[in-house]
């Protein structure tokens, strides 16, 4: 197969590469009341699904710490495709033609999430090695596409059930799986980089003995949480806040999140050149902090509301900005480096809506206050921030 030679093409292909990940994320739950319905499968196992998805890619983020190199990045990435593709094929499926419902939604989520796995594991040092000018700022351009991909698969999907009718879903799940098909034929075609050769990178048992590794994996948990302690809440606190229904709770909620927070990853790609990332993410962090408070504590549902999208804006730059942080402060972190950041980032997704689940529980079921105390995450990034800066000016030092 005859292969390309544009770099340009490869951006894109991991541009397409975050958008198969944002469906394998969040086309099934937009389907979880369908599954309750047409198979009969409790609540309680369907909330399951999610923890099942991300578990399976937190386990994908560890091994890929070890293996990629060894493997290549090539096959590595397109094999998350194929998975990532067949889990969605899967999905209309197999639970159909099983016996039990409930474990072909399992088998269907373990190929795509060890696809979604890959992709977030890969992408990121792909575009890394890419010789290309501005890698905070393509960096930031990349983790748009997951907005956008976000905002895409919700609104396209929403349209869909609308018009063609939520029992025709299969079609749909068919249809989003052509993506990453697609993409897998690209990515098989384009250029692509190691970041480090193997016999340069770092072991995973050198970088957890520096200092400043575990502050960046404090970075990603806080980015992670930060990000998803409000995300994967806004349509509950839509719909309560303003009485609307779940539809109108998922555009004026999520939609509107995951736009803001690509808006601001788009913006930061355009002034990267002239804003220090380090003093930007502090700033952001400040400005995460102001709109957990002000969807906690403000009365009026529309300005709490506007605190959530806000919120959206935020984190824009959280998670790009730390893979950024990463690649200048540990330059020979290589794939276990991105894939242990991953795996962190991963654990801030988990944690961050189970801090605000816990919370509110605990408190009779207050989800304000459960959003209250989320704040902690954006006010430990900024300390981090803060701790990172100092120990790479005492590298600067001693280097001098």
């Amino acid at each position: 197969m005859k292969k390309m030679n544009n770099y340009n093409q490869t951006l894109y292909a991991c541009y397409l590469g975050y958008i198969t990940q944002a469906i394998v994320n969040n086309f099934a739950p937009l389907l979880f009341l369908t599954f309750q319905r047409s198979y009969g499968i409790a609540l309680d196992r369907i909330a399951f699904l999610v923890t099942f998805n991300f578990g399976v890619q937190l386990c994908v983020d560890f091994l890929a710490a070890k293996r990629v190199d060894q493997i290549g990045y090539r096959r590595c990435i397109v094999t998350a495709h194929l998975f990532a593709a067949a889990g969605l094929i899967g999905m209309g499926v197999l639970p159909e033609i099983l016996p039990d419902p409930y474990l072909g939604l399992l088998i269907s989520i373990t190929c795509y999430a060890i696809g979604g796995g890959l992709i977030e594991v890969l992408v990121s040092p792909i575009v890394e090695a890419c010789p290309t000018q501005r890698k905070e700022a393509a960096m930031s351009l990349l983790h748009s596409f997951y907005c956008w991909g976000h905002v895409f698969v919700v609104t396209i999907s929403t349209l869909y059930f609308v018009l063609i009718g939520v029992e025709y879903w299969k079609y749909l799940a068919f249809a989003w799986a052509v993506l990453p098909l697609a993409n897998a034929v690209f990515f098989s075609k384009v250029p692509i980089n190691v970041l480090v050769e193997k016999s340069e990178g770092l072991s995973i048992g050198q970088l957890v003995r520096q200092g400043s590794f575990w502050i960046l994996v404090l970075l990603m948990v806080c980015a992670g949480a930060s990000e998803q302690g409000m995300s994967q809440w806004a349509s509950v606190f839509a719909e309560a806040g303003l009485h609307v229904s779940k539809t109108v709770g998922d555009l004026l909620g999520p939609c509107m999140f995951a736009t803001l927070m690509g808006l601001a990853r788009v913006l930061f790609s355009r002034l990267s050149e002239r804003i220090d990332l380090k003093k930007y993410m502090v700033i952001s962090s400040v400005l995460c902090i102001g709109s957990y408070l002000a969807a906690s504590l403000l009365q009026n549902p529309l300005l709490a509301l506007a605190g959530c999208g806000i919120c959206g804006f935020s984190v824009g730059v959280m998670w790009p900005g730390t893979f950024s942080i990463a690649s200048l402060s540990c330059p020979k972190g290589g794939t276990a480096m991105f894939a242990l950041l991953a795996l962190a980032g991963d654990l801030g997704c988990a944690s961050g809506p189970t801090v605000v689940g816990m919370v509110s529980e605990h408190l009779g079921g207050d989800l304000k206050k459960g959003i209250l105390a989320a704040v902690i995450f954006p006010l430990l990034m900024i300390i981090g921030i803060l701790i990172l800066s100092v120990i790479m000016r005492g590298k600067l030092k001693n280097v001098k």
